[in-house]
């Protein structure tokens, strides 16, 4: 019975871990994604820029301040440093590429790892 030798081992564990974290769902965010905009912000304190109003509120004062105060309270802490700039930017970060792009990419991967796996049997 066949058994991996330490680089195919090596080989198998990463491409499992990237296809796991990396495979996206059929809506939402990947793992590797949804991981990284949690690790930037766990206790979820940093504002998110409110959406556009809509057309009926435009003439509701109440709104309109509330949603101003928003957007001012976003744009200050946007503003305030690199570092929240950067934390504000990855809490909202989304996957690169669609999700038909990103699976045939991580085929490919995968492939191509077990490619290298039987390459690496072959010297055996």
């Amino acid at each position: 019975m066949w058994q991996p030798n330490r680089a195919q081992w090596g080989i198998i564990w990463a491409a499992a871990l990237l296809l796991i974290l990396s495979w996206p769902p059929a809506e939402g965010r990947s793992l590797l994604v949804k991981a990284a905009n949690w690790i930037v912000d766990p206790s979820d304190s940093l504002p998110r820029l409110p959406a556009p109003l809509p057309m009926g509120l435009e003439d509701n004062g109440d709104a309109v301040a509330e949603h101003d105060a928003a957007a001012t309270e976003y744009y200050r802490q946007y503003e305030s440093s690199q570092m929240t700039r950067w934390r504000m930017q990855m809490k909202e970060a989304a996957d690169p590429l669609s999700a038909q792009t990103e699976r045939q990419l991580l085929v490919g991967v995968g492939i191509v790892a077990a490619l290298m796996i039987w390459r690496l049997q072959r010297g055996r």
